[in-house]
This record gives structure tokens, sequence and C-alpha cells, in this order.
């Protein structure tokens, strides 16, 4: 093969795309820190997915026009630092192929260089021994393959080769991979996609495996109300949710005795099971004796009950709003998790939430499409996380109104930059004014390990809760109590004034009270605030300013 055109790198899309959604926990599982956040197989799987959806409709033999549709899609979903860097990789691979119909073996040379300047240039710091030095590796044997022979799928071939040493090297430029015992995650999704291209290319299929079912987490049900609806229409009026874990010495269980008795508490069943667990999902009346049945079976874990009739309302009232179309001199954008808060942005200034952060960061079009529809005339953006960052930046640059992102890489740096916000300033003033504030803000978490590992000298067993301060763990302790006193007695110091602690779905507020007189019989003039945040994955999120 010395050519390539749009039909067939459309083929290599969805192949490296696929291939990359079927290894995308593994990827996940590639976190440096031992903490339940991992996300960069989550990330690329949605920035390319994005990608290969903008393509798979697109019929067009020319390759620089599906270039085009790919980079769009990849850039609109791009979600973390990299699936940013990814959508940047082929925007550059792209933007060299804008004008050719048919690639040929130098073209595809030269468009794996070009996407390896533009990725480099889109980030700040370049850090080596990351996707970006797999991608650069990998566009260098390009170029020397290139030269020795004309076939695309040679050059395939060793791309493909010289990415997999080079993300073999990655522990020796990283010394924490080293440290921890991992490859770097970005660079292996990468070499994934990468198999898909060499795949597509060879005519071989990426098998497309059904997605395993999950008895870990519960259904995520999306309740949707016709227009024509009253809140009366409304027959079983509590989402009930909740898994049994078997025990001897209890009822058997029996998949079609289970689901035909459940089923008398209600309507839209749902019943998964496996030899350890069941889950439930029932529309019911009598949530608790719903509960109660299953207990019958084993011990309840992971309860979960909505109101949908007050759900009903809420989204009667949303409408209501939407109806009106509203203005915002400054809309002000912010990445949040957890409904406490959410509230709190709220209370101080933001006028938009986004939820997501660890685990589920937005992509850039979810960033845009916050204000769509909205009569705005400035934007600032609150991150909130440093993997958000890149995708708040390029939603900055593709908005067609003056917007500006304000770094912040936390939740609590988030809620210290809005009291540095003044509705009278310019974007630019509050821009510099909410940035400075960021230089007096500790950030520090709570959460606990789901791996035995040893990082910056810290030895850490799976099930311990660490103290995590400013990005570095600096704890690991049996007791989730002793963590958080021990994270914020490390934190303080003589200019500290006042500590924040935000208390997560998994956080304690007696737990919490114990640990605030503890310290404040040592640091008499520390004041402590208190909210309960909701936050998922981290017990506590702590500030000291």
């Amino acid at each position: 093969m010395k050519n390539l055109d749009g039909k067939m790198f459309k083929n290599m899309i969805i192949s490296g795309s696929e291939n990359l959604k079927q290894h995308a926990d593994y990827v996940d599982s590639l976190n440096v820190f031992p903490v339940p956040d991992g996300d960069t197989g989550t990330n690329m799987n949605l920035s390319m997915t994005s990608g290969a959806n903008e393509v798979k409709d697109k019929d067009t033999e020319h390759i620089g026009e599906m270039g085009k549709y790919f980079s769009r899609g990849l850039l609109m979903g791009a979600r973390g630092n990299s699936g940013v860097i990814l959508s940047q990789l082929f925007r550059g691979f792209s933007k060299a192929c804008e004008e050719i119909d048919v690639l040929d073996s130098k073209d595809f040379v030269e468009a794996f260089n070009a996407g390896v300047k533009t990725a480099y240039k889109a980030v700040m710091k370049p850090v080596e021994g990351t996707i970006l030095t797999v991608a650069k590796d990998a566009a260098a044997k390009a170029q020397e393959s290139g030269e020795a022979n004309d076939s695309i799928i040679r050059i395939m071939e060793d791309v493909l080769k010289e990415s997999k040493e080079s993300l073999k090297r990655t522990p020796d430029l990283l010394p924490v991979l080293k440290e921890v015992g991992v490859v770097d995650s970005g660079g292996q999704g990468l070499v994934y996609v990468y198999e898909g291209f060499l795949a597509a290319l060879k005519g071989e299929t990426i098998e497309v495996k059904a997605d395993a079912v999950d008895t870990e987490n519960f259904v995520e049900d999306e309740h949707e109300f016709d227009d024509f609806m009253t809140v009366d229409d409304i027959e079983f009026g509590f989402c009930t949710e909740f898994m049994v874990r078997f025990e001897e010495g209890k009822r058997d269980f029996d998949e079609e005795t289970f689901r035909q008795e459940m089923s008398g508490f209600g309507d839209s069943l749902l019943v998964i099971s496996d030899d350890e667990i069941v889950k439930v999902h029932v529309h019911t009346e009598t949530p608790g004796e719903a509960m109660t049945y299953g207990a019958s079976y084993g011990e309840l874990i992971k309860m979960k009950i909505e109101n949908m009739r007050e759900q009903f309302r809420t989204i009667q009232e949303k409408k209501e709003q939407k109806s009106e179309k509203k203005s915002y001199e400054t809309a002000i954008i912010t990445v949040s998790s957890g409904k406490g808060i959410n509230k709190l942005f709220k209370s101080i200034g933001v006028t938009h939430v986004i939820n997501g952060g660890q685990t589920m960061n937005p992509s850039t079009e979810d960033i845009m499409n916050t204000i769509k529809d909205e009569d705005v005339k400035n934007v600032i953006i609150l991150p909130n996380n440093k993997n958000i960052i890149m995708a708040a930046e390029q939603a900055e640059e593709l908005l067609d109104i003056p917007a500006v992102v304000v770094p912040t890489r936390s939740i609590p740096e988030g809620l210290a930059s809005m009291l540095s916000f003044s509705p009278d300033a310019s974007l630019e003033e509050n821009k510099k004014a909410m940035e400075s504030s960021l230089e007096f803000v500790k950030t520090g978490q709570v959460t606990y390990a789901v791996r035995d590992t040893k990082i910056d000298g810290v030895e850490i067993k799976k099930g311990q809760h660490m103290g995590i301060s400013d990005g570095n763990i600096t704890s690991s302790n049996d007791s989730r109590e002793d963590a958080l006193k021990g994270l914020i007695l490390s934190m303080l110091d003589d200019e500290a004034e006042i500590v924040t602690i935000l208390i997560g779905d998994s956080g304690d507020e007696e737990e919490t009270s114990r640990v605030v007189e503890a310290v404040e019989s040592e640091y008499e003039d520390v004041e402590f605030e208190v909210h309960i945040g909701e936050q998922p994955v981290y017990s506590y999120l702590i500030s000291v300013e």
C-alpha cells in the first residue's frame, strides 16, 4: 500500500478508537497515584470516540476532508490532558494533509511529524516520559522508515514497534514511573490507537466486544418525563436501587424467582446478578419493603432512593427558567463535584456549574455548551483540576466571545479565586486578581489507596487512607481520622489563618469535629470552616489560607 485515501483513513480511525476502548480500563489502572481516580484511559477513549463518531457517516475519499472531520470531533470531545494532547497530535496530522486528496508515504511521514510539533506547542511545559515522548519517537521512526521504503503499511509497522519501545523507556525518563513500576498511561493509550491503525491498514478487524456486566455501580437512571405529564401521573414515585451480597444461612438465590417476586413492588425493574451479588433497580411506592425482601437473601449494600416526583418538579422549574433567555455581563463557569460544593460556588457568585472533576473530566464542548444560547458578553472558566485546564483553554480559544481561564487546580483554589472576583473589573483585571489569590492557598485531600505501592518514600497499603498535600502523598494511615488530622497539621504554618474542610460522601461530621477540636487546641489563632461538600472519591478536601 503506497497511498492512503479518506475512506481507509476513516477505517483506521474507527479501528484505533475501538482498540483503545477495549483497553481503556487497563490504561486507567496505570495511574501513578494509588487513588481511585485513574482516568487517562477513560479520557482518551471518550476523546477518540468523539473523533470516530464524527467520521462514521462521512463518505469522502479526500483524506484532507476526512481529517478535518476527525480533528473537529477530537477537538470538541477532548477530555483531560491526555485527551487534549491526543486531539492536538491528530490536529497537526490532519492539518498537514488538509489540501491533499490522497497521501503517499512521504506525506504520511510528514503528517506524523506535524502532529508531534502541534502537540508540543500546545503544552506549556512539555514533560518527557509521557505520551509526547512516545509520539515523538514514533514520528522519528516514521521518518527513518519512509527514507528506506514507500510502503505505508511498513511505515506504520515501524511506527507501532517504536512506540512500544518508547513506552518501555518512559520509566527511565520519569523517575516516579520507575518508583511505582508502571509505564506512562497516555503513551500506552497512544500505542493502542496505533495498533488499531495498523490492523485497519492490513485489513484486520478489531473485534467489537460487548461491555461486561457491571455489578459494582448503580444504573445511571436519567428519568425522562413527557411534556404533557403532571406529577400525579407518576404511579411509582421512588427510584430504588440497591445491591445484595449473598450470605450463607439466608434464602437460596434463583434469579427468575427473585425477579418475579420483585416485580410485585413496582415497575421499571432491572435485575443483574453474578455468583456473589445481585443488583436491583425498581420504581416503587414502598422502597423499604423492596429492600426488606432483598435483605432476605443477604447483606444490603450501596442503597439509593430518589424521589421522582421531586425530580419532576425540579425539571419543570428548570424548563420554565430556560424559557427565559438569561443575560450575563460576565458568566463564570466552574467545574464542581458534589451538591454541597455546587451550592457553595453558587452562593459566592458562580453563574454556571459543570458537574465533573476526577474520573469525569468535562470535554471542551461540554464547557462551551454551558453558555450555549445565552446572552453572555464575557466568560471566566475555573477548571478546578489540573487535568481539565487544557480542555478549558481550548474552549477559551473556540468561544466567539472574550474568555479567560483562571488555571485553578482544585475545588479549594476555585473557591478562593472567586473571593477575588469583582463585577466592576475588566476580564483581564479579574483574571490577574483571581490568579494572584491562588498563591496563598494550600490544597489537601484524604482518600483511600486502591493498591499497595511505594511513592515519594511513603509505603502505602491497599485500603489505607492517604493524606495528599498539593499533589504529593504525605502519609498513609489505617485510620481515616488520623489521616485527616495529620494532613491538616502538615499543612499549617505560622502564616495560616483559615482552614476549610469540605466533607465528602465518605466523610463523617463527628470525625471532623474531633479533628477540628484537636487541631484548635494546638493552633488557637487558626479559624475553621466546615461545609458538607458531598464530593465523591475524596473523603475530605482541605484548604489552608
